[in-house]
């Protein structure tokens, strides 16, 4: 009989009592790495957890409480959606400076996969998550084909089930594929194991262990499926903390825009029309983390269930200033001296002590109670992905998507707002709306993924991970608005996509026990 933990609690050992396809199968060959629920506790069989509506919540908010505090090294951390998202894809890019050792490795790319901590809880914890949707879209299924309870009370469950593999395999894309737009060339172009199965017991472990990587572009289309399913299937949105019908279509611009698929962003952002609006002041989204207009998703936090003093997102940035904004971007002559966004409401500069005048995020606000939403999606970027998608394909409506992101955030938007006349041709109209994204989503996990997909971009290409700021406490006199910032002795190197640093290896925990994925290891590694 198989049964499942309901119990949450602040360590999070799982809603279920059972681990990632990997993690079961490592437990059959004695790899140490295992760390399920020997004893779980207040345990319910599957034949009780899917006969009513209410025990299926139980059973999904368990799914949220996976996807915000995972698992570090039996320690939750905020993976891979409580705060490792926003933390790791900025750590991944120029415009954070690492200042420690906490997430150094990540930072100068001193990645393998048996000691980089963080690379390495990334796929076990996304994956974890991944079994334990793929649980709850099974024990719903057959719960609704037996009758025990109906489709009408669990599809917005399933749906949620399906939104969150959906985003998952889209973040493995991310790290461990490479962009979509070099498939079908002599580069090595794997997807990731699109996990369509729950693992409870080693033939299903098995199983899922022998599912091939498949090609980026079909795992691109699997995502896509997911989430097509999830927003029939969703309930419109009645707080950004559960997921909705509008999360799926918005992240849907998400993934369309990483396929370079223009029409079809502008398709999905126009399903949001009327829906959401900006903000008049940059700042309320974050003085207000779910009454505010434009979230769209988030994920919950709260003073006694956060990825705690060594991952969440106030410690990380404000409260430890162990992530500063980096001079790359802050010195950025387009980013105006004015903008709201340099305000001491979303910046914070000490006055004194070590960190005296240099710059931090000041987004994530409660540093004592660690009570701050890790957002997924603003209304913003679905403007912004539009906004681009519009001036690539010649549409001079770009131009109002892109001012309405940036000129709530403008000291006088009469004068200071882009117009036709702002840009001469597509090249600097694309690099426009880049820019605006860097500024806008700075600490929110938005810019590897830029970099990512506009690899040998036609209009603003990106050659791999990008130079950056030296590792460490940025220097105060290094922060000059309107001066660009010039690399020198001891940044980091720029590293080029066929570079084997680019992507992130699979785990060692994980190959040494699959063969499946052993021979199909990122190369170099």
């Amino acid at each position: 009989m198989k049964k499942y933990n309901l119990k949450l609690n602040k360590n999070l050992k799982g809603i279920f009592a059972v681990a990632s396809f990997a993690f079961l199968l490592a437990t059959a060959t004695g790899c140490s790495e295992d760390r399920l629920d020997q004893q779980p506790f207040n345990e319910v069989p599957e034949e009780t957890i899917f006969t009513s509506q209410a025990l299926v919540e139980q059973a999904v908010n368990g799914m949220y409480n996976a996807a915000q505090i995972g698992d570090y090294a039996g320690a939750g951390r905020g993976y891979p959606f409580g705060a490792a998202y926003q933390i790791q894809n900025d750590m991944r890019g120029e415009d954070m400076v690492s200042t420690a050792t906490f997430f150094q490795n990540t930072y100068i790319s001193a990645i393998n996969g048996a000691a980089a901590l963080n690379n390495i809880y990334y796929w076990l914890d996304t994956y974890r998550l991944i079994n334990r949707a793929n649980l709850l879209i099974e024990g719903i299924d057959k719960a609704v084909a037996a009758g025990t309870v109906s489709a009408a009370d669990t599809d917005k469950f399933k749906g949620e089930a399906l939104f969150f593999r959906a985003i998952s395999h889209f973040e493995m894309l991310k790290h461990f594929s490479r962009p979509i737009q070099l498939t079908g060339s002599d580069l090595f172009d794997y997807g990731v194991p699109y996990m369509l199965k729950g693992s409870t017991n080693l033939q299903d472990a098995l199983e899922n262990a022998n599912v091939d990587r498949e090609n980026v572009g079909v795992t691109y289309g699997k995502v896509l499926a997911d989430l097509d399913a999830a927003e029939i299937l969703l309930a419109n949105q009645y707080t950004v903390y559960r997921i909705s019908k509008e999360a799926a279509i918005a992240y849907k611009t998400v993934v369309k825009l990483h396929q370079r698929d223009w029409a079809g962003v502008i398709t999905e952002a126009n399903k949001l029309d009327g829906k959401f609006t900006m903000e008049p002041d940059p700042n309320t989204p974050w003085a207000n983390n779910s009454g505010n207009k434009e979230s769209i998703f988030s994920i919950e936090n709260t003073d006694t269930n956060n990825p705690t003093v060594n991952g969440a997102l106030p410690s990380m940035h404000a409260g430890r200033n162990l992530i500063a904004i980096s001079p790359v971007l802050w010195n950025k002559a387009m980013w105006l001296a004015t903008d709201k966004r340099r305000s001491a409401n979303m910046v914070l500069t000490p006055a004194s002590g070590a960190t005296a005048g240099r710059k931090y995020s000041l987004k994530y606000k409660d540093t004592t109670t660690r009570k701050d939403a890790a957002p997924i999606i603003r209304y913003a970027e679905v403007l912004l992905n539009r906004a681009e998608a519009k001036a690539r394909l010649g549409d001079a409506t770009y131009l109002a998507d892109l001012n309405a992101v940036r000129n709530r955030s403008l000291a006088n938007p009469a004068t200071e707002a882009y117009t036709a006349a702002s840009f001469g041709t597509m090249v600097s109209q694309v690099d426009a709306i880049l820019t605006e994204r860097r500024i806008e989503f700075v600490a929110e996990g938005k810019r590897w993924g830029d970099i990512h997909r506009l690899i040998n971009d036609d209009l603003a290409p990106t050659a791999g991970v990008p130079q950056k700021y030296k590792n460490g406490v940025p220097k105060a006199t290094d922060y000059t608005i309107g001066t660009p910032y010039v690399f020198g002795s001891g940044d980091v190197g720029a590293i080029p996509y066929t570079d084997r640093r680019f992507l992130w290896p699979i785990p060692d925990a994980q190959v040494n026990v699959n063969p499946t994925l052993k021979a199909q290891q990122n190369k170099g590694w």
